[in-house]
């Protein structure tokens, strides 16, 4: 019994086929997402025409394969790409990293303007946001009946539909959301000036959308969602940390509490996750990489190998911890709340001014970064997961979140946890599980 799992990230998209019974990946096949359009300065466009056919070829050679029982599909969150009536694209996709709605606008931008009119804290980049800017620039199309995200779209037209139907983990992604009753805010949307018939049908639960090949499509779901549920066996007592291009710290919250300075996004139903973000992230790490290779390249004249190997080394050969430790602030890239806020070393002296003690000074500040957001929050975890490349390939900051919260870190088997939590949500609408916690017993991790 073969399950097949999506990912539509913003460079990569990925297919695992997933044995519904024992857990084992059976195949993964990552291809890049080589969609992106030229567009003004501040747009970042893909295109959605482009990614289904990826999509749809990848889902027919899996599908071929193995003979799957249902399909999940999941994406990059925030983005939109606008649908006419018979489903069928009629835009560009806007992704996430789209920065129309921080376009001049009246002495602010257009998502501070739609913050402040409706009282939901916008940013650029939310579909929400990218909307209205549309809207107050009249380029909205014509024929355009809803929008949806990518992953939206592509499950839709596998199961033959031609309107979305987008769960929560999405639609919250827009912004303008009432978390508690898992709808949009229609007062908000009112008090914009926005259409409110354009924004699609929401669900909180995971369904059947229909079928491909004989296999049941389901409901698509974000890709932090998707992660957690991919990464995460004992979701009620675990704390999941991501380290990509970006950093995250998620775990479960019930329904109705609000932790302080986290984000809330639903997970379900009834559950929600409470998220904090970084954004430099593993980002961090790599920028001081690049700043010793260019250390290197100016003494040497060559362009250095591999850096990241000597990295390694130095901190492996390292016995005894630092007695005089550089303080480093890793917001390199700014906060969600002041992205104008820069990174920060402190306590540099003469004798801590070394490549050793800067590397140990980035580690610490990117674990201080996350971990401070949940003890802020209340967080009690008593089981610790660590996923994303930023991660798996750093022993160092792996070791630091375990000393950190005194846990264990454990490490899926599987590598694409959105695509491997997509799986296991189509299992759960299926029916093949009887619940999310029940299809997480498929979780493995490494030894």
């Amino acid at each position: 019994m073969n399950v097949i799992g999506l990912d539509i990230g913003t460079t990569t998209i990925c297919g695992v086929a997933l044995d519904g019974e024992s857990g084992e990946i059976r195949r993964t096949v990552t291809l890049p997402n080589d969609s992106f359009l030229a567009g003004k300065p501040f747009e970042k466009l893909q295109s959605p025409e482009r990614i289904l056919k990826k999509v749809t070829a990848l889902c027919e050679e899996l599908c071929a394969a193995y003979e799957p029982i249902a399909i999940g599909v999941s994406g990059q969150m925030h983005g939109i790409v606008y649908l006419n009536a018979a489903g069928e694209a009629v835009s560009p996709l806007y992704i996430w990293q789209d920065e129309s709605a921080d376009q001049p606008c009246g002495g602010t931008t257009y998502a501070a303007e739609l913050t402040e009119r409706t009282g939901h804290k916008m940013a650029s980049g939310f579909g929400g946001s990218t909307y209205y800017y549309h809207v107050c620039n009249d380029l909205v199309p014509a024929d355009a009946v809803c929008f949806c995200t990518i992953h939206d779209y592509v499950a839709m037209t596998l199961a033959g539909r031609t309107e979305p139907l987008v769960h929560a983990s999405d639609a919250a992604s827009f912004g303008l959301f009432d978390l508690k009753n898992r709808r949009f805010d229609a007062t908000a949307i009112e008090k914009s000036g926005l259409n409110a018939q354009l924004f699609p049908r929401v669900t909180a639960s995971f369904q059947v959308l229909g079928s491909y090949r004989g296999a049941a499509v389901c409901t698509a779901v974000g890709d932090n969602q998707a992660s957690f549920l991919g990464s995460m066996k004992t979701p009620e007592q675990g704390v999941l940390v991501n380290m990509g291009t970006g950093g995250q710290v998620s775990f479960l919250c019930p329904k109705g509490t609000q932790p302080a300075g986290m984000e809330l996004r639903p997970l379900n139903d009834d559950k929600n996750i409470a998220v904090g973000c970084s954004l430099c992230g593993g980002r961090a790490f790599a920028a001081l990489a690049a700043f010793f290779a260019d250390c290197c390249q100016m003494i040497t004249g060559e362009e250095p190998r591999n850096v990241y190997a000597a990295m390694d080394r130095a901190l492996a050969a390292q016995t005894e911890p630092l007695t005089d430790e550089l303080r480093v602030r890793t917001t390199l890239c700014g906060t969600r709340d002041d992205p104008s806020l820069r990174g920060e070393i402190q306590n540099l002296g003469i004798d801590n001014f070394t490549p050793l003690a800067l590397m140990n000074g980035f580690l610490d500040g990117m674990v201080e970064e996350l971990l401070t957001m949940t003890k802020d929050a209340g967080c009690q975890a008593s089981f610790l997961v660590g996923s994303g490349n930023g991660l798996r390939k750093n022993l160092p900051l792996q070791q630091r979140f375990s000393r950190a919260l005194n846990l264990p870190m454990h490490i899926p088997r599987h590598r694409e946890e959105a695509a491997f939590g997509a799986a296991l949500t189509a299992l759960t609408a299926c029916g093949v599980k009887q619940s999310l916690t029940q299809a997480a017993e498929l979780i493995q991790y490494e030894a």
